[in-house]
């Protein structure tokens, strides 16, 4: 029987595992300051072994911290603290240390698994899915198959339901609408792995199911009047401002997803028929927009004098050498960030503001001018009026016009 270790060499095993994963030496620092004082906390109540109790108390007798971290998102004053707690705790239960989920550039596959993934990619690839889709449902694959690497699997036929159960407790911390994406993506690989003959058993069942329900939330939208500021704070004077004023004003007035923008061509524009057409990243679904009076002087000013001479046939490039287009993976977050600072637009907490919310704002006020869902849903590149619907929760004076008048109620009683 393997001996259980103290406090004392859990924590010289951890940090030697840190150390051997690459961890820079300044977190390493911070994790030794944070386990010096955990070791003296349990010095203090006689405790020798590490347990959940004990980190439990810790953090709440320190941190005034008293989350179930399994299953709920780290408050932002106890991160850390939790974090190192989970440390201890994840390598006494698994053995290995749990990374955290970061987005890496370049995976690469673990010899053993190298042949099944390539094999996934290309079923994902004949389903059609987008390349966005694609890169987000393999990313989260990646992060089991890491997590099986660690725990020394070799094939994909040695992975057994305590495993997959001990995963899923490493995401309970996530958002839930993360942690169901996550489990969806295990499921439909596990599924893979059945029907193409990579598994013995369909190990799909032992993913479990997620039991809170999932009620989308209100979009997030701007008010018209914060547009207008967001516009007008923009420095037109400079190529910058040209590119990010034309950027902003297609979001705003057309609702285009942000990977359409980055992918539109210049062959995408037709000037004599004022629109601009192409096929969606998201949906593959052939659209065409009009081309409106600001956004095509807009769009003039920055090819005229914006735009560098590049050979590149994206329309909106990089306004730094090489001149090309703009990263895969870039959200163009800092552009809205940077004119909303400008503007002296106040964020209240919990409000999303990225590009994407532009977008909601867009459907909000088409709905508040008594636009049809089916036409906002062609707008906004919607395949059907589902998806926008989600939007009437936030036509405020449409829900109270829906309100039952209690006096009038009663007066028929």
């Amino acid at each position: 029987m393997e001996m259980r270790l103290t406090i004392k060499e859990l924590v010289s095993t951890v940090i030697a595992e840190l150390e051997r994963l690459g961890y820079s030496y300044n977190s390493i620092c911070g994790f030794r300051a944070f386990f010096k004082r955990f070791i003296a906390f349990a010095e203090t109540r006689g405790e020798l072994y590490f347990s959940e109790d004990l980190g439990k108390k810790f953090l709440e007798e320190q941190y005034s911290c008293k989350v179930n971290y399994y299953q709920e998102s780290f408050p932002k004053k106890a991160k850390h603290a939790i974090r190192c707690i989970r440390l201890l705790g994840d390598y006494q239960l698994h053995g290995i240390i749990v990374r955290r989920i970061v987005k890496k550039a370049g995976y690469i596959k673990p010899p053993q698994f190298e042949h099944v993934l390539t094999a996934y990619e290309k079923d994902c690839a004949s389903n059609e899915y987008s390349s966005r889709g694609m890169r987000t449902r393999l990313q989260r694959l990646f992060f089991f198959v890491d997590y099986l690497a660690l725990r020394n699997v070799k094939d994909v036929n040695s992975i057994t339901p305590e495993i997959i159960s001990d995963y899923v407790k490493t995401i309970f911390p996530k958002h839930e609408k993360s942690i169901a994406s996550i489990l969806t993506t295990l499921r439909v690989f596990l599924k893979f792995l059945y029907r193409d003959g990579y598994t013995e058993a369909n190990l799909s069942a032992s993913v479990p199911a997620q039991s809170r329900y999932y009620y989308p939330a209100i979009p997030s939208t701007w008010d018209p009047r914060e547009v207008k500021e967001l516009l007008s704070a923009i420095d037109r004077g400079n190529p910058k401002g040209k590119r990010d004023y034309a950027i902003l004003l297609m979001v705003a007035k057309l609702g285009i997803r942000v990977g359409d923008i980055k992918a539109l061509e210049l062959s995408d524009l037709d000037w004599r028929s004022m629109t601009i057409s192409f096929v969606q990243e998201k949906t593959g679904a052939s659209v065409t927009y009009p081309i409106l009076d600001d956004i095509g002087w807009a769009l003039i000013d920055y090819l005229k004098n914006g735009r560098p001479i590049s050979d590149s046939h994206h329309l909106f490039i990089r306004l730094q050498a090489p001149y090309t287009a703009f990263g895969e993976n870039a959200n163009l977050h800092n552009i809205i960030t940077k004119y909303t600072r400008a503007a002296g637009i106040a964020i209240l907490e919990g409000k999303r503001h990225g590009m994407h919310s532009l977008r909601h704002s867009l459907a909000s006020t088409l709905l508040e001018q008594g636009t049809p869902l089916p036409v906002i849903s062609d707008i906004l590149g919607h395949l059907n009026s589902q998806s926008t619907a989600v939007y009437l929760r936030t036509d405020m004076n449409g829900l109270k016009a829906c309100a039952l008048d209690p006096e009038k109620v009663f007066s028929h009683e």
